[in-house]
């Protein structure tokens, strides 16, 4: 049965191999099970409900992708998208937030769900890719990355505001810091040795050196899965529909158009799967990350994507399905696992800083792997190479990745015109550098 359903033959693999494919890729994307409670706490959001959340959204996006596309590729929140949704969507405006409630921010983030959707099942949603130079599309990755490192570094106390300037170094004697510093340490020794779950062994290294040296309180080990109560059907959609929140709808519609496919065509190329150089099934598998953002904001949780860490399981053995019911059971299983959460994010007051530093490693971690797409950049066509460098520069000097991706996008229509290739630009582009414009005009 299992072989009629998920072609094990036609796939050369077996049952076993599966398994091991989808435990591989769970271990390797598990420290979102943690990381994700500890952002999204940020907006005062109940950590415990939106662990139970993130849970119950990955295993329902991943079972789906795994029984409608067959494919063994995990889905849960976005790294990058849950950045913007805390900090930026639901930050506060002292912090350069823009001061929205998180229900509202959740209302956002189903509309934009909503419309990736209608775009996926029209098969309009590939594209809209086509609307967005290679170059940009690569500085907006790396520029995430930037920011994403740079949160790390403020949560491990390595920087910090400094007396005449923005950004200094912090104290590197104190107890909390020199433990994220290790525990960042041991997660780039693992990566560097090609250990596929360094980012948790690192995760759980730092909480058990954090707990060991008194500054933190572990609550247990395991526990009954926390409550959803505070935070299922709690998104505001209706104050979401308001027209200030459009630029908002589009950012995160605009993000989550680029994480999918890229994670698709390149895990699917490394398992063999593309044909012809396109990708079988494209539809059900872009249509269920969209599926899975409704219902991860239904539940409590941000946009839902594909994770890239799947190409671990691939190298296990992964190539069906049946690998992502593997990985499916295994986040319920991890709804026992509250306590780590919790300790992971609880902030440790160190002067007017408050640090997370359970967190931090993973930051600094995938803020690097992020960064690797400026590889990608063609930095010997000087409109895309300077539009990019804006792009990258201005999401942690700006800490916004909307003003990253306005201003790129602006910059390189401006340069094309300059440079008479105009015509080489898409219509698309030129009429998101207009909206962006017409935004910062009307901005107070």
């Amino acid at each position: 049965m299992l072989d009629r359903f998920f072609q094990l033959r036609a796939h050369d693999t077996t049952i076993a191999a599966e398994c091991v494919g989808g435990l591989t890729t769970f271990v390797t994307l598990s420290y979102i099970i943690f990381v994700q409670p500890a952002v999204l706490a940020t907006t005062g959001m109940d950590p415990g409900a939106v662990l139970t959340a993130t849970c119950l959204a990955s295993a329902f996006a991943t079972l789906l992708m795994g029984l409608w596309a067959n494919y063994p590729i995990a889905v849960a929140p976005a790294m990058g998208h849950n950045f913007y949704f805390a900090l930026i969507v639901a930050g506060p405006v002292v912090s350069g937030g823009l001061g929205y409630t998180w229900p509202v921010a959740l209302g956002a983030n189903c509309i934009a769900g909503i419309l990736f959707l209608l775009l996926s099942l029209l098969g309009v949603r590939e594209k809209l890719l086509a609307a967005i130079p290679a170059s940009l599309t690569h500085a907006i990755a790396a520029g995430i990355g930037l920011l994403i490192a740079l949160v790390g570094f403020e949560w491990a106390g390595l920087v910090r505001a400094a007396p005449g300037t923005l950004v200094g170094l912090g104290d590197l004697h104190h107890p909390v810091t020199l433990i994220a510093i290790a525990g960042t340490l041991l997660t780039a020794i693992l990566t560097a040795r090609g250990n596929r779950a360094a980012i948790l062994v690192g995760t759980l290294a730092t909480a058990m050196l954090l707990v060991g040296s008194g500054n933190a309180t572990l609550h247990g080990l395991i526990a009954a899965p926390p409550s959803l109560v505070p935070t299922f059907a709690k998104l505001d959609v209706a104050a979401a529909l308001r027209p200030e929140l459009a630029a908002v709808i589009f950012i995160l519609f605009f993000l989550g158009l680029f994480d999918t496919i890229g994670t698709l065509v390149g895990v699917s190329e490394q398992a063999g799967l593309l044909k012809d150089g396109k990708l079988p099934r494209a539809r059900q598998a872009m249509a269920t990350d969209a599926l899975g953002t409704i219902v991860g904001t239904m539940l409590g949780t941000s946009t839902l994507t594909a994770y890239v860490e799947s190409a671990a399981g691939v190298q296990a053995g992964a190539r069906t399905g049946l690998a992502n019911v593997v990985t499916a059971l295994l986040f319920l299983a991890a709804l026992f696992f509250s306590p780590l959460a919790r300790l992971a994010g609880e902030g440790v007051h160190v002067g007017n800083a408050v640090l997370y530093p359970v967190v931090a490693p993973a930051l600094i971690t995938v803020g690097s792997f992020m960064l690797r797409s400026i590889r990608e950049i063609r930095f010997d066509d000087p409109p895309a190479a300077l539009a990019s460098f804006v792009t990258v520069v201005t999401m942690p000097f700006a800490f916004s990745i909307t003003d990253g991706i306005a201003l790129g996008f602006v910059t390189y229509a401006v340069l094309m015109l300059a440079v008479r290739r105009g015509r080489e630009v898409h219509p698309l582009l030129y009429v998101f550098a207009i909206l962006f414009l017409v935004r910062y005009a009307l901005l107070r």
